[in-house]
């Protein structure tokens, strides 16, 4: 059995306690036990020691949207295609109060017209915060792209499933996204579509579309009594307004018109996913220049219980700074050590927000690497950090390294917490009731995630830069 730590539970608060517990001056860096950036002498021996100023950017970008995907296979099939009569698509979604839930997809028989939710989108918790379950479907309404002329529903020549080809139909001389009113008869919302929500543990929802028409719901005078297909269509989790669209002005040209009149979603969801995804804060961190050897992990083996559990879970860096400390000089290998806190231009120590760096000064010998360690906050227990080696901070000629390296760091899982939809898991520190909340991880390993979630590339959440100070 774990012993686990017993840190603060709520981010903010840890990761200034965690920074306060350095040398308090409220410094860029804090050196553990006296030795953040000193000259100590290395495995290098008596090799011309070099200072290398370290820089770490949260270049996370601004998200309209926490969640976006496509649905496009129907429930029990293997392939993607259209949802007939009494099939549904079903997907999985994280969301905090506040958010709301949209979607778009294709009504079959008709030029450009499409189901959605309004401007607002559904919201996926009440008033109270309590999340909602059950059938949605009042929200959902149908609307008129504008960006085709309509014709007689389930008899029209240049409806998908009679035209020769795409954008076949005459423009709509109203290129305004509008609820469909024209002069045809169109079944009620209900006799086509259903939308239920179902809450699931750790802020997760399940959302099920299913095909409520049946041969007769249409009835055209041109044409032949006919259910409506659904298309395969794209969603997003989000609290903006008129996340997809707006009503009254003009189709939007993000892949609307394709979705609308053809029933296709990938031009939506093209848009989407630069827009959609994790921000998080990075905290407070350690930092350690040494030889050969792994200092704070071995990738596939179990944490050691020398605090990168309560770094990885809390964002607080104070134990396993202390740890390594006490290894300095030793057969580790280890050098130096250093916990860096504050944000560049901060006053106090803190978390690192996007568009902030924390930078700090390591001094290093010929051969010796940099490995350091930074909570991802958004998380159970996940991290920032190079592989268990290390950068090398010296080329194979003996030259100090300099440049970004961010492609040399990796969002590694602890092993030590279960862990849930990122950024909204109700047992991550900027959530949780109180510490050590969540599960124990059955894997009891540190390795790279690969839990099943999206997330960004490391790269694209931290920018790494190594510089030799002149």
């Amino acid at each position: 059995m774990k012993i686990r730590n017993r840190a603060l539970s709520a981010l903010p608060l840890v990761l200034t306690l965690a920074a306060a517990c350095g040398d308090g001056e409220g410094g860029d860096t804090t050196g553990a036990g006296g030795m953040g950036g000193g000259g100590a002498s290395g495995p290098g021996g008596g090799d011309a020691a070099t200072s290398f100023d370290v820089t770490l950017e949260n270049v996370t970008p601004g998200r309209d949207y926490r969640v976006a995907g496509v649905f496009n296979t129907p429930v029990g099939e293997s392939m993607p295609g259209p949802l007939f009569p009494e099939k549904s698509f079903e997907f999985r979604v994280g969301a905090l109060p506040g958010d709301r839930l949209s979607f778009t997809t294709m009504f079959g028989q008709s030029n450009d017209l499409f189901y959605a939710p309004d401007g607002a989108g559904i919201a996926l918790y009440d008033e109270s915060g309590k999340p909602v379950s059950g059938d949605v479907t009042d929200q959902v309404l149908l609307w008129d792209a504008g960006s085709e002329a309509n014709e007689e529903p389930g008899a029209g020549p240049n409806q998908a499933p009679r035209q020769s080809g795409a954008n076949t139909g005459a423009p709509d001389p109203d290129n305004t996204v509008r609820l469909v009113q024209d002069d045809y008869t169109y079944p009620a919302v209900e006799e086509v579509i259903q939308v239920t929500v179902t809450p699931e543990p750790g802020n997760e929802f399940t959302i099920r579309i299913t095909n409520m028409s049946e041969v007769g719901t249409l009835m055209p005078e041109g044409g032949e009594p006919a259910a409506v297909p659904l298309s395969p269509g794209l969603f997003v989790v989000h609290t903006m307004d008129n996340p997809l669209f707006t009503v009254g002005q003009a189709y939007p040209d993000n892949g609307l018109e394709a979705q609308a009149e053809d029933g296709n979603p990938m031009m939506l969801h093209e848009g989407a996913i630069p827009r959609a995804g994790l921000t998080s804060p990075v905290a407070p961190g350690v930092a350690v220049v040494h030889g050969s050897g792994a200092p704070l992990f071995r990738t596939g083996e179990a944490d050691r219980g020398k605090g990168l559990e309560m770094l990885a879970e809390d964002g607080n860096p104070t134990a396993l700074a202390a740890s390594l400390e006490a290894e300095v000089g030793g057969e580790s290998g280890i050098s130096s050590v250093l916990v860096y806190n504050t944000p560049v231009d901060a006053s106090t120590p803190g978390p690192l927000l996007p568009g902030a760096k924390f930078s700090f000064t390591v001094t290093a010998r010929p051969g010796e690497r940099l490995s350091f360690a930074s909570m991802l906050g958004q998380s159970n227990d996940l991290f920032f950090g190079p592989s268990d080696a290390g950068i090398a901070l010296f080329d194979a000629s003996g030259e100090p390294v300099s440049g970004d390296v961010s492609d040399q760091v990796t969002i590694w899982d602890a092993g030590t917490e279960a862990n849930q939809w990122p950024g909204v898991g109700p047992d991550q520190a900027p959530r949780q009731a109180g510490p050590q909340m969540g599960a124990d991880d059955p894997k009891d390993q540190v390795r790279s995630v690969d839990d099943g979630y999206l997330y960004p590339a490391s790269n694209q959440m931290l920018k790494v830069t190594i510089t030799p100070a002149r």
